[in-house]
């Protein structure tokens, strides 16, 4: 274990926890990401990890040394963590070169442009180091920063939403490039975003957070596939959500006719279907199915269709492939293709 934040509480003006008793490790050569809606405390967690805020209560470890603790506050350069802010704050009047050395105070000066210049190279920078950031594009800048954050070889580098100010084409290649060279470097990183699909393709696994809590900690696929909270379900893209009762079995009676659930329940459940886990199809003469419904809506995405299909006063998003073709209006059939999953806090 490389990090560790063990019951960490900050609040501000005595309001409400910002962050409200946290616990959560990284492991050595790992990606970490803290995902979550605008204000629920993620930036504050990470600034309290890198040092430039203290906590109220709990401790952070790195590398089994206390860096925060009610009477520990080792200070942010001293804590050999690396930190590529938002707006990727490079210094104006330096040099892409300049930039990535000034943070190498424990080489001599000498060595410093020498080794500044073969970080930039790993990022893809060396042909502009003698640039200045105004005159690089923003995912040029954002390299950059990151050659500066890398350039110490710390243990740790933290990103606080990296992506955020560039176009989404340039976020995607960007984002997989930047991966490559934290992996490459033999590094951990803590990302943290508010945009679903930048966790779940850029992480090893994610914190999602809630109201300055932690809700579900897992990979990609078990917080996706396997959300434990309603929160959780409808944060990572698009879900279907169903109410019942069920005593000790894994079926639940919904308006589409009994659902398989993922496990056995008892008593008043909520449970989650992902629409990609649903499909429509023809009545081919069937009448009296519960699970007969009308398409109400349709989202043709090129690769994907989305329907939004009524079905027993209810309304369910259905995606399928672009072979399955149907049209406002259409009388179809909404089957399951997976179990239902039943969230343990609803």
């Amino acid at each position: 274990m490389l990090l560790e934040v063990k019951n960490i509480k900050k609040s501000f003006e005595k309001g409400n926890p910002v962050v409200n008793n946290i616990s959560f490790s990284v492991n050595e050569n790992e990606i970490f990401a803290l995902l979550g809606p605008s204000g629920c405390g993620k930036t504050t967690t990470l600034r309290i990890i890198s040092g430039f805020e203290s906590s109220d209560n709990g401790t952070v470890k790195l590398e089994d040394k206390v860096i925060s603790s009610d009477s520990i506050h080792t200070p942010p350069q001293k804590r050999g963590i690396g930190f590529v802010f938002q707006d990727y704050a490079l210094f104006p009047h330096m040099s892409a070169l300049d930039n990535v050395a000034f943070g190498l105070t424990d080489l001599p000066k000498f060595k410093r442009k020498v080794f500044a210049e073969e970080v930039l190279c790993r990022t893809g920078m060396g042909d502009y180091k003698h640039r200045s950031p105004a005159e690089l594009s923003g995912g040029q800048q954002q390299r950059v920063a990151l050659a500066r954050a890398i350039a110490p070889e710390p243990k740790l580098v933290l990103l606080d939403e990296p992506f955020s100010n560039l176009d989404a084409m340039l976020r995607d290649t960007t984002r997989k490039e930047v991966r490559s060279i934290i992996k490459k470097a033999g590094m951990s990183a803590i990302l943290v975003t508010h945009d679903q699909e930048e966790a779940l393709s850029f992480a090893d696994r994610i914190a999602v957070m809630n109201d300055g809590k932690i809700e579900q900690i897992g990979t990609p696929e078990e917080v996706y596939y396997k959300p434990k909270t309603k929160f959780v379900a409808q944060f990572l893209g698009r879900t279907n959500l169903f109410e019942g009762d069920v005593n000790n079995i894994d079926r639940i009676e919904t308006n589409l006719g009994s659902l398989q659930l993922n496990c056995k329940a008892k008593g008043r459940v909520t449970c989650s279907i992902r629409p990609e886990h649903l499909t429509i199809e023809r009545p081919n003469g069937e009448t009296n199915t519960c699970n007969r419904g009308v398409v109400v809506g349709r989202e043709f995405k090129g690769h994907d269709i989305t329907y939004h299909v009524e079905c027993g006063g209810e309304r369910y998003i259905v995606h399928t492939d672009n072979r399955v073709l149907f049209e406002t209006n259409d009388e179809v059939l909404v089957k399951p293709l997976e179990p239902a999953v039943v969230l343990t806090n609803p």
